[in-house]
């Protein structure tokens, strides 16, 4: 699985974004789907995921209500639909897919990549 994300860039404090991942050498409705980022000095972290069926997305708490994931079938691209940033989501953002089965949260439980987008959210 081949994956390419985009649609990063500076924002204000407040502002949305949307970050698509556009998937190849498999159809997204096969995988699992996440999104994690990471900030300078820290660790990648896990921010949403959505199942394999699609019937199920999950996020960690700093982000529910203000991040939305969905997939596109027909253009096989996920994407990640950012409302009201704050300047500590400014982070390298990294798709990732599994061909595994259930909620997957780890990085570890991840094959495959794409390169970071970059988010940064000024105050």
């Amino acid at each position: 699985v081949q994956l390419q994300a985009f649609g990063g860039g500076l924002v204000q404090a407040g502002g949305s974004l949307r970050l698509s991942c556009a998937a190849s050498g498999r159809t997204v409705s096969s995988c699992a789907m996440a999104w994690f980022r990471q900030a300078p000095g820290k660790e990648r972290e896990f921010v949403a995921t959505i199942i394999r069926s699609g019937l199920g997305t999950y996020y960690t708490d700093s982000v529910k209500g203000r991040f939305t994931i969905s997939r596109d079938n027909a253009k096989n691209t996920v994407y990640l639909q950012m409302n009201s940033l704050k300047p500590e989501d400014t982070a390298v953002y990294y798709c990732a897919a599994d061909l595994g089965f259930g909620l997957r949260i780890g990085i570890n439980e991840y094959g495959y990549w794409g390169q970071g987008t970059l988010v940064t959210v000024s105050s």
